[in-house]
């Protein structure tokens, strides 16, 4: 009788508390639908759509697939992508890296997946670590996302420079909430849930120590891995001119520059052809496996890190993808893992032909590991 009474009383109790955080629940809106892309449900879908059904063979470029390579998707047992988030306005975000992107979402086998963590750069608060949501879901145009509170609490417990943001900074920010929507519709009527973190302004030790924390939860067979990242971003707009004279590799006597309205470009090496070859020189660096015998992930993230101070390249998602060289470090030592990184697509915003141009570059690369 006193056993049955207080498993009634236990019953009843949690179904108050359940009753209590369903009152309490917190949601992320979508603070930048209506603005940097649709907030318009149906034609969200059909933009996302449109986009995807582009990504077909003969679409792929060549130089980055291989002569003679036919893309195929989904890739087979991949287990995170590299995808552009775009800037801009009046819808202009999804408009630039929407296509581009959809050539990484494409790649994804949403195969055994329950859990999908999504890595972007921290752009209105400075953070000497690594930010976690306090939301319970975050809200798209196309659906909820609710998150996995059990693995955020993990992360909080592993180390103190995890931090929570407020509500107003995890909405203030982009490169995360543009992913949403492709991340919903890639899992589409699939029972996941997300794990968000903002991603501060790190030194390459603590990109390694993240990496090395994250590393366990990234190897889980159940786990995708989404970062956010958006390539060079060139012109005086963005304080960001740097200019190769000529194809690379440069002759001995000629060096780097900055385009100015005193500095032109060689008729001969259009500057949007300079931020290719800036940017490839990223791209082939984080392509896994490369070299002979293959570079360890170890030497990749120290060549990236050496590329980032020697060019300076405005990348916005290098601590993030800082931080995901970490963890395929510890992956490879400690977990056994085999990492292919490849590139699946490369744009610009625009073809930049003076000082006056500006443009972002956009590229989509996916991994199995």
């Amino acid at each position: 009788m006193v056993s049955s009474a207080i498993s009634s009383l236990r019953a009843a109790i949690s179904r108050t508390l359940a009753a209590v955080r369903q009152q309490t629940s917190v949601k992320r809106k979508a603070l930048h639908a209506g603005s940097w892309y649709t907030d318009d449900g149906p034609k969200l879908l059909s933009e996302l759509n449109g986009w995807l059904s582009n990504v077909t063979p003969d679409k792929a470029q060549a130089d980055l697939i291989g002569e003679g390579q036919a893309f195929t998707s989904p890739i087979p047992g991949s287990r995170a992508i590299i995808a552009p988030y775009g800037i801009g306005s009046s819808h202009a975000g999804y408009s630039y890296s929407g296509p581009a992107a959809a050539w990484a979402y494409k790649c994804i086998d949403t195969t055994g997946i329950k859990r999908v963590f999504i890595l972007g750069p921290s752009h209105h608060v400075y953070l000497d670590g690594c930010a976690l949501s306090r939301c319970d879901a975050y809200e798209t145009p196309i659906g909820e996302l609710p998150l996995d509170k059990e693995t955020i609490a993990e992360l909080l417990a592993a180390d103190p420079k995890f931090v929570e943001m407020d509500v107003a900074t995890d909405e203030d920010e982009h490169s995360i909430e543009m992913h949403l929507p492709y991340v919903r519709k890639a899992f589409e009527g699939l029972d996941i849930k997300i794990v968000p973190i903002m991603v501060g302004a790190l030194p390459k030790a603590t990109e390694i120590k993240f990496g090395t924390i994250l590393a366990p939860f990234f190897a889980r067979e159940d786990t995708f891995v989404v970062i956010s990242s958006d390539f060079c971003h060139w012109g005086s707009r963005f304080n960001y001119t740097y200019y190769y004279p000529s194809p690379l590799p440069l002759p001995q006597d000629v060096q780097p520059t900055k385009i100015s309205s005193s500095v032109n470009p060689s008729p001969d090496h259009p500057i949007h052809e300079s931020i290719k070859e800036l940017d490839r020189e990223a791209m082939d660096i984080l392509k896994f496996p490369s070299g002979d015998p293959p570079n360890p992930a170890t030497e990749t993230h120290t060549r990236f890190n050496t590329y980032l101070g020697r060019t300076k390249n405005t990348i916005c998602g290098r601590h993030p993808i800082g931080v995901f060289l970490g963890a395929l470090s510890e992956m490879e030592r400690s977990h056994n893992k085999q990492i292919t990184l490849k590139w699946v697509r490369y744009e610009q915003s625009s073809q930049c032909t003076s000082s006056r141009d500006s443009s972002v570059s956009y590229a989509s690369a996916y991994a199995v590991y």
